[in-house]
């Protein structure tokens, strides 16, 4: 964000309560410039300072940190944030405006409370810009309605997803065959002979062509070799293409503490990531497969009838599903269909929603995140920062497909984790990109 020149040249931007249920913090950043907090938005976070979802942490952090920064001030007047490069903050109570946003929409709702704030500063602080600052697209389409500027929450955004997603893996052509002969005859080459002067990144994968054949490498930067990467059996799930195999390599590869499987609906993220981790048991002290709950409608998930385990089946019933696929390659009377609902009666392998899991000690673990993508990048801070010795997490998703309200394919969790940690020596990401599921099931991804 540029420097204003000027007292004038600052701006106003006002914050929406969708922007501090994401980051607490967000108040700090906005360089010089000086930001205003609805009293409705103060009203609005006193709902949800009660529970243990991380919405519930950034509510309590940002009353908090408010309470630090309006020591020995009146918050309703301008109070300086702390640091000499940034500006200052004030609480608006709810303004009567000569335009009332409840009027022209037709309904007093808390939205409205906070459109009827920005009007207020843009009437009585003249020569200033205000920019409402929202993660809730419809609020700032109204805005935009009513004439005031308005724009979404962009610290920590991805600004290049598309080259993003396509981190990890390469394909080059033109090989000399006598490298992928030797891969294929010793299992490794020397990678500097092969990649040149092309950067390297750590755990990257290869297609590797020449006119007449072709290979799959992986590159190994502890050794600075490329490494020969065949299709192989995990608890009898084969894969079907490259990328599979990859992702396979990847969630087997005990060099790589975590791994992320970016992909649309069916091209086996799951199943891979379950199939490596049963095939590693032994390796470890318990498989966790966790996913978060999001409800439809958001409504909680106490709208639902019965017990709390009739309520949350429905969303767990995905992650049955693809352990039930896994254990019905092999007949009944077999030892690892036997050893499948064995891992589950003595829990060693646990599926449960991510919010039962999380705050867990997470030593000598298998943990398989599923639908990060409907994760904060929070969240995904928290749960990675709880690992503990000989703990390995799968993040699997499609940042494409969002349903938490106030995340995109920009902002979500599994989008961040991607951008920071990509080209780490314990990272690893793989994008599955053909559908495995069935004919039928690619033709909804590639023609409806």
């Amino acid at each position: 964000m540029p420097r204003a020149k000027s007292d004038k040249d600052r701006k106003i931007f006002v914050l929406d309560t969708s922007v501090i249920l994401y980051a607490h913090n967000s108040i700090m950043n906005f360089a010089e410039h000086d930001v205003v907090i609805p009293i409705t938005v103060l009203e609005e976070l006193d709902q949800f300072k009660k529970g243990n979802d991380t919405k519930n942490f950034e509510a309590r952090e940002f009353i908090r940190l408010l309470d630090k920064l309006s020591q020995d001030h009146m918050i309703h007047n301008w109070t300086p944030l702390n640091g000499k490069t940034r500006g200052n903050f004030r609480v608006l109570m709810n303004p009567e405006n000569q335009i009332n946003a409840n009027e022209i929409f037709g309904e007093e709702k808390n939205d409205h409370k906070i459109l009827n704030c920005a009007l207020y500063l843009k009437q009585h602080e003249k020569g200033r810009k205000v920019i409402l600052v929202s993660k809730d697209i419809n609020l700032r389409l109204k805005a935009k309605s009513i004439d005031l500027l308005a724009e979404d929450y962009e610290t920590g955004k991805i600004k290049n997803i598309v080259e993003l997603e396509n981190t990890g893996k390469y394909i080059l052509d033109n090989i000399d065959p006598e490298h992928i002969n030797k891969l294929y005859d010793q299992g490794y080459v020397e990678a500097k002979t092969v990649l040149g002067t092309r950067k390297r990144k750590s755990n990257a994968y290869y297609i590797l062509k020449s006119d007449k054949n072709s290979v799959l490498a992986y590159y190994n930067s502890e050794e600075s070799v490329l490494e020969r990467v065949d299709k192989k059996l995990a608890y009898n799930i084969k894969p079907k293409n490259a990328e599979q195999t990859f992702a396979l390599h990847a969630i087997t590869n005990p060099n790589i503490r975590l791994v992320s499987i970016q992909g649309v609906a069916g091209t086996g993220k799951t199943l891979l990531a379950l199939a490596g981790a049963l095939e590693q048991r032994r390796e470890y002290k318990q498989i966790f497969l966790a996913r978060p709950i999001v409800p439809l409608s958001n409504k909680d998930i106490g709208y639902l009838p019965g017990d709390i385990k009739s309520k949350l089946n429905p969303y767990m019933e995905p992650l049955w599903d693809n352990l039930k696929f896994i254990q019905n390659q092999y007949k009944e009377t077999d030892k690892e269909f036997q050893k499948i609902t064995e891992l589950v009666n003595q829990e060693k392998l646990v599926i449960q929603p991510l919010a039962y899991i999380r705050g867990r000690s997470l030593s000598n673990i298998f943990f398989i995140v599923d639908e990060a993508q409907n994760l904060t990048p929070h969240e995904i801070k928290t749960i990675i920062s709880r690992a503990g010795e000989n703990t390995k997490i799968i993040f699997t998703g499609d940042v494409f497909q969002i349903d938490t309200p106030y995340l995109d394919s920009q902002s979500n969790g599994l989008s961040y984790l991607i951008d920071r940690v990509k080209d780490h020596p314990l990272y690893a990401h793989i994008k599955l990109e053909k559908g495995e599921r069935s004919e039928l099931a690619n033709l909804a991804n590639e023609l409806l």
